[in-house]
C-alpha cells in the first residue's frame, strides 16, 4: 500500500468520525424529559418585558390604594365598633311572638274622651278601647289631648290606629290633626352611638292637614339585635315608613276620620361586593400601553 493510499484511507476514517461525534454531541446536549416541560403557564423572562413610567404610575397607585384599605381594615379589627345586625326570621325566640310598642301622641283639637286606641291583626285580633298601660293627658284647656301608651302587637300583619270608635258618642267633626312624639318598637336602646330608625316617625307634624282626613301610616318591621362586649343581647325593631293622607266616609254617608298605623314584617337581604385592585390595575394598564403603542406607529408611519 503506497503512502498516497494510506493517507486517503486515514481521511476517509476521519469523515466518518466527526458525524459520529457530532451526532454524540448532539444527544448529549438534548434537554431530558422532565416534568416541567407539561408546564402551560410558562414565565416570561424579564429581560423580554418592557417597563413604561404609565405601568409604574398605576403600580404606584395601586400599592397605596392597596396600603390603604389594609390600614383600614386593620383600624376597623383593633377599634371596637357597633354593628346593627338585621335578620330575615325572628331572633328574639323567647318574646312569646309578641313585639311592645310605645306609642305618644298629641291631638290638641280633639277632647281626651273622644280618644281611642283600637287594635287588629291577621290572627283575629280586634281590641276596641285599649286602656291597660296608657293614660290621656288634657292638652288646651281641655279642648286637645294627648295620648300615651305602651302596649303589644303579634308578630304578623295587622295595624292599630287612634280614633274615636270607642267613645259612647260619636262627635260630628272630630279632628284628627295631630303631633306624633314617638312611635318605637321592642326595647329601647340606652347606647348613643347606635343609629338606626327606631322612632322614625318621632317629629312628625300634621297639626296643618286636612282636620277631617284620615292618615295612614304604612310600617315596615324589621328586627334588631344589640350585643354589647360581655355578650349580653338586647332586642328592638327599626322600621320605614310611608304614609298617606285622605277623606274616609262610612256606609251612611258620615265622615269618620283615624290615624292608622298599619305593620308588616318585612325580611331584609344583605350583599356584599369585593373586587381584585390588582386585575383592575392590570386591564387599565394593558390598555393604556396598547393604546400608547398604537399611536407611536401612526406617528412613524407603520400602521396601515
Amino acid at each position: 500500500m503506497t503512502t498516497m493510499q494510506r493517507s486517503h484511507r486515514k481521511k476517509n476514517q476521519s469523515e466518518q468520525e466527526v458525524p459520529l461525534a457530532l451526532s454524540q454531541s448532539a444527544f448529549a446536549k438534548r434537554p431530558k424529559l422532565t416534568s416541567a416541560r407539561f408546564d402551560i403557564y410558562r414565565k416570561v423572562p424579564k429581560d423580554l418585558t418592557q417597563p413604561t413610567y404609565t405601568g409604574a404610575f398605576i403600580s404606584i397607585l395601586c400599592c397605596v390604594f392597596i396600603l390603604f384599605l389594609f390600614l383600614s381594615e386593620l383600624t376597623g379589627f383593633i377599634a371596637t365598633e357597633i354593628v346593627n345586625e338585621l335578620y330575615v326570621d325572628d331572633p328574639d325566640k323567647d318574646s312569646g311572638g309578641k313585639i311592645e310598642v310605645s306609642l305618644n301622641i298629641s291631638l290638641p283639637n280633639l277632647h281626651c274622651d273622644l280618644v281611642g286606641l283600637d287594635i287588629q291583626d291577621e290572627m283575629g285580633r280586634h281590641e276596641v278601647g285599649h286602656i291597660d298601660n296608657s293614660m290621656k293627658i288634657p292638652l288646651n284647656q281641655g279642648d286637645g289631648c294627648r295620648f300615651e301608651g305602651e302596649f303589644t302587637i303579634n308578630k304578623v300583619p295587622g295595624n292599630f290606629h287612634v280614633s274615636t270608635h270607642s267613645a259612647t258618642a260619636q262627635p260630628q267633626s272630630p279632628d284628627m290633626t295631630h303631633n306624633i312624639h314617638k312611635l318605637a318598637f321592642g326595647e329601647k336602646l340606652q347606647v348613643k352611638k347606635v343609629q338606626g330608625a327606631f322612632n322614625a316617625l318621632g317629629g312628625a307634624d300634621r297639626l296643618s292637614s286636612n282636620p277631617l282626613a284620615s292618615h295612614d301610616y304604612i310600617l315596615k318591621i324589621v328586627p334588631t339585635v344589640y350585643e354589647d362586649l360581655s355578650g349580653k343581647q338586647r332586642f328592638s325593631y327599626q322600621y320605614t315608613v310611608a304614609n298617606k293622607e285622605y277623606v274616609a266616609y262610612s256606609h251612611t254617608g258620615r265622615i269618620i276620620p283615624a290615624i292608622w298605623f298599619r305593620y308588616d314584617l318585612s325580611p331584609i337581604t344583605i350583599c356584599a361586593i369585593v373586587g381584585g385592585t390588582f386585575t383592575v390595575a392590570g386591564i387599565i394598564d394593558s390598555c393604556i400601553f396598547t393604546a400608547s403603542e398604537a399611536w407611536k406607529k401612526i406617528q412613524i408611519g407603520k400602521m396601515s
